[in-house]
């Protein structure tokens, strides 16, 4: 049993923002298998069959910052450990367009990653970290970077880099890490460089703060 959890902010104003990003890579992945889901430790939830490997989708529907309720849950209730937890997610140090795929690591501001190890207990869970960018210096801050749509141009890379990222979930169910790094992490990715990307493992930054819905 393996659990394939996308992270992302529920409600229809949040669907299309960059900080859903983790919620449509899952939801594509989903949809290639006809998934059912349904709703459970405050998340939808859904059991799928890939090529004889059971997975079970989870996209929690708390906010961002209490994701890791969702996620701990139905890895106790399945007794998944946290190498068979693999979290997709938007990540602002990575351009539009790159995927990449990693285990470990801090959360880079990042509130859904950073609730998620603090309910699992740990930060060795494997990740498919998903590029929005960063705002430009003329653009709003953080906050409404992640939470705006993309725009018509990122957007267009934005679902190319989806069919990767599914592509990184497929190859990661059946054969691990290293046979999805293989994959997403040596393949050319086109991206756009809104702005230069700060340095690969620099998480000094302050990580977006989380918005509460209204309505």
């Amino acid at each position: 049993m393996k659990l394939v959890c996308g992270l992302g902010n529920p409600g229809a104003q949040y669907a299309r923002t960059r900080h859903n990003a983790g919620f449509r890579v899952v939801d594509a992945f989903g949809d290639s298998l006809a998934a059912s889901f349904g709703e459970r430790w405050q998340a939808r939830t859904a059991r799928v069959s890939f090529r004889g490997e059971d997975v079970v989708l989870v996209e929690p529907l708390t906010f961002m910052n209490l994701s890791g309720h969702a996620v701990a849950a139905a890895a106790r209730f399945f007794r998944v450990e946290p190498n068979d937890v693999l979290v997709v997610h938007d990540d602002v140090d990575l351009p539009p367009g790159r995927i990449l795929v990693k285990v470990g690591g801090g959360d880079g501001g990042h509130r859904g990653i950073r609730s998620i190890i603090e309910q699992l207990g740990t930060a060795e869970f494997p990740r498919i970290r998903v590029g929005v960018g960063r705002p430009g210096a003329q653009d709003p801050g953080m906050i409404d970077h992640v939470l705006s749509p993309f725009s018509a141009e990122e957007l267009e890379v934005f679902e190319a880099a989806q069919e990767r990222a599914v592509e990184g979930i497929e190859d990661w169910v059946i054969g691990g890490v290293p046979k999805a790094q293989n994959r997403v992490n040596r393949r050319g990715d086109p991206v756009i460089r809104l702005v230069k990307p700060s340095c690969p493992g620099d998480e000094s930054h302050p990580g977006p703060q989380d918005r509460k819905e209204v309505g």
